[in-house]
């Protein structure tokens, strides 16, 4: 009896010192906590709180009566997005637009990064880097109105250009089913690829320059450096951004594609974000915009854990 006596009060002394522990640690870190402390209430408001709306897409939500007084009508908001002729319209544009954005934009921003690392010269280097980061802090109506003082067919600096040179008819840009894509992709490679250097050039600070010295002792070229010891050094940091990438892959954002769209062009422009602002916004179809934007995230959920095994299967680490 008394040995089980001692070995109660072991554990509560135990329980009590792991107690005094944890808390003189969040003590000591009281400020990193404070620093954190705004970040982590954005994400709870605003990302974790709203999720509480997302019933909304298995009931027939009405306004007068409220979110609980609504009735429920199962999956019949997706068995009506998925019967819908525009269904594999808006799949297809989301999806190649989520395509090229991946395969051209990414590796585009793994490029410039290696290139600004390449500059010796701190001044021109950190002129360079400043030159493609103002970009990001433009909006994107700002983005778009550019894009119509250089594309419009009246007056545009560029089709006054190319009638001047050529002698031919201006070039219907901006309603074009043609150039609609190429110039999404191109608007985001101007206005975001520079940011996205930033975590790429901070981990292209990290590579051991030992490495460098042993490649060079040994004979490779720049090219050679760049393939064998830089590109394998940020290896997992590009596997996890690919991965955290493919989280957004139909997240293609709502306000450049909405400010291009026109009449004509809406047959390879309308997306998922757009579609929802359409019928939820516009009609007041609440309940089942809400329900094709649940799906969108559903999709990008799933991307992410297939590409996070992907990852495990060849070597890296993955975000989880």
């Amino acid at each position: 009896m008394s040995t089980m006596n001692v070995s109660v009060t072991k554990t509560n002394v135990k329980t009590a010192t792991s107690r005094g522990s944890r808390f003189r640690g969040l003590w000591k870190y009281r400020w990193l906590y404070a620093f954190m402390l705004p970040g982590l209430l954005y994400f709870i408001l605003f990302r974790y709180v709203p999720l509480w709306g997302l019933i909304m897409a298995f009931k027939n939500y009405q306004p007068h009566l409220g979110l609980m007084g609504s009735e429920w009508v199962g999956f019949k908001h997706f068995e009506r997005f998925f019967g819908m002729p525009e269904f594999w319209q808006l799949f297809r544009n989301t999806m190649l637009l989520g395509l090229y954005s991946t395969v051209i934009y990414f590796p585009i921003t793994i490029i410039m990064a290696l290139l600004l690392n390449e500059i010796r010269n701190e001044m021109y280097k950190r002129f360079v880097q400043t030159l493609v980061y103002v970009p990001h802090f433009l909006s994107w109506v700002v983005i778009a109105g550019i894009s119509y003082v250089l594309l419009t067919t009246e007056g545009g600096l560029i089709n006054e250009a190319i009638k001047g040179m050529t002698g031919g008819a201006a070039v219907e840009f901006l309603t074009s089913t043609e150039w609609f894509r190429p110039l999404i992709i191109l608007q985001l490679i101007w206005k975001d690829a520079g940011w996205g250097t930033i975590i790429f050039l901070a981990a292209l600070a990290g590579v051991n320059t030992q490495l460098y010295e042993a490649a060079r002792m040994d004979g490779a070229s720049r090219i050679r450096q760049l393939w064998h010891v830089t590109l394998p050094s940020i290896r997992s940091v590009i596997v996890i951004l690919f991965i955290l990438r493919l989280g957004s892959f139909l997240d293609l954002g709502f306000e450049q594609i909405f400010l291009m769209l026109n009449a004509i062009n809406r047959e390879v422009g309308e997306v998922f974000d757009t579609y929802v602002y359409r019928v939820g916004l516009q009609q007041g179809q609440f309940s089942y915009s809400t329900a094709v934007g649940l799906f969108k995230s559903v999709v990008g959920f799933i991307l992410v854990i297939l590409a996070n095994k992907l990852a495990k299967l060849f070597g890296e680490e993955g975000i989880y």
